[in-house]
């Protein structure tokens, strides 16, 4: 069996949590391939190394040279390197690094040396070998990761070998440049590594014991989610639950490969398995997870006939693409329409000239904006094998006087989305959770 172990910044932040990474590795013979990502915060008000490297950009692209910040990543590696009681040369490595970085002047390689730094620490207490990224992750010439290429590079590093440590969050692009991850650029490389070796199984350890069935900033103490679909991860992460993004996992998704969130500093707590939706096993609970975001704005279309009027929509969204403008969901009837969008996006006079566009383009009977909306997800799959569903949600929206502004449900009953105002958000979150975890039917619902 083989696993793959993606560490986060938080489980890197000092030489106690690395310790404690070295320990978990330890205990299961099958944790061959460690990605990590650079170290974290250790308290409140610290500062991340891969924000001291942005700010050492600055310095490089002001004065030429590293300054301050870098000075403190230094310290902060050649600390964590004497806490561990390493022999490893960590002041030659560094200066290397501010050579490099002085001769690079390049944002992505700077930023890039966080996780350089701490793999080539977190190898030299494993025991493993070192694998640099960029002789193995490559993106293709639109900036976008070469998916076969990296597959097989990586595969062909790794081959024969019995256990190695891989940075995170970087490769090279095609002109043998190092260029970095957009976003959850230290997931997407443990899930490149766990596609390259045939894993049987991709572990993320963080400082959360898996995903929670809702925002604990919202309902004291959420119920652990054992285990969930990758749909359902989809639909939970774009919502909002942000343990683990799902774009970020894409190549053990495509290759089925099941995922499992664990928390670095309670090992032995179960975590939570993300599993491919054929080999999802129900267990009776009717809702996997609830989430939600804040700050939409309603943009309301309505004409007479307007099923019969061939194009109309087409106009409308040719309207939201000229000015760059993506949709999150549009609710319609037969002679309305409805465009839920990022109120972050219609700002500075943004909104009302494409609410004038939208009615030169289609020359309808009405258009209204509603502000401060906040969209609730109501997931799981059990939803769709459970009569009266629908009827418990609203019901318990409704019995906390809250209403509701917008309702959306996908074709494959997965989840239930619902618009309500943002000063009832919260509130809105805490019924649906009640009914659906904490009362006594909350377990079950009729099984179709």
């Amino acid at each position: 069996m083989i696993k793959v172990c993606k560490f986060g910044g938080t489980s890197m932040a000092d030489g106690i949590n690395m310790k404690r990474v070295a320990d978990i590795i330890a205990a299961d013979k099958a944790r061959r391939f460690v990605v990590v990502s650079a170290p974290g915060k250790r308290f409140g008000g610290d500062t991340k190394i891969t924000d001291l490297l942005y700010r050492t950009h600055t310095d490089v692209k002001e004065t030429g040279h590293c300054g301050e910040a870098f000075q403190k990543v230094c310290e902060r590696f050649c600390g964590i390197v004497s806490e561990l009681g390493l022999s490893l040369d960590m002041q030659t490595i560094l200066d290397d690094a501010r050579r490099e970085i002085e001769e690079e002047k390049s944002e992505d390689f700077t930023a890039s040396r966080g996780e350089y730094l701490s793999a080539r620490v977190m190898a030299a207490l494993l025991g493993f070998e070192f694998v640099d990224a960029r002789a193995v992750v490559k993106f293709g010439e639109n900036g976008n990761l070469d998916g076969e290429l990296t597959f097989r590079l990586t595969a062909e590093a790794l081959k024969g070998k019995r256990c190695a440590v891989v940075s995170g969050f970087y490769g090279e692009d095609r002109k043998g440049k190092v260029k970095t991850f957009s976003r959850g650029g230290s997931d997407v490389s443990g899930a490149i590594v766990a596609r390259a070796v045939g894993a049987d199984c991709y572990e993320n350890w963080t400082d959360v014991s898996g995903f929670l069935a809702c925002d604990p900033r919202i309902v004291e103490n959420p119920e652990n989610i054992r285990m969930l679909s990758y749909k359902e991860l989809r639909e939970l992460s774009y919502m909002g639950a942000n343990v683990l993004h799902s774009e970020s996992i894409f190549p053990v998704r495509e290759a089925d490969i099941p995922i499992r969130i664990k928390n670095t500093f309670r090992p032995e707590d179960e975590g939570t398995d993300i599993v491919p939706t054929a080999k999802y096993r129900f267990g009776g609970r009717v809702v996997t997870g609830i989430a939600g975001k804040k700050d939409f704005t309603v943009i309301f279309v309505e004409k007479s006939m307007m099923n019969s009027e061939i194009g109309f929509a087409h106009k409308v969204l040719g309207v939201l693409e000229r000015h760059g403008i993506s949709f999150e969901h549009m609710p319609s009837g037969i002679d309305t329409m409805s465009f839920v969008i990022d109120s972050a996006l219609l700002k500075n006079g943004v909104l009302e000239i494409i609410t004038k566009e939208i009615e030169q383009a289609v020359n309808p009977d009405v258009v209204r904006v509603f502000d401060d909306i906040s969209l609730i997800a109501v997931v799981g799959h059990g939803m769709s094998r459970s009569v009266g569903t629908s009827a418990r949600l609203f019901d318990a929206i409704a019995r906390a006087g809250v209403n509701v502004r917008m309702i959306d449900q996908g074709s494959s009953e997965l989840n239930i989305i619902v618009g309500v105002d943002n000063e009832n958000y919260e509130r809105a979150i805490r019924a649906v959770y009640e009914e659906f975890f904490t009362k006594k039917t909350a377990d079950f619902g009729y099984q179709a």
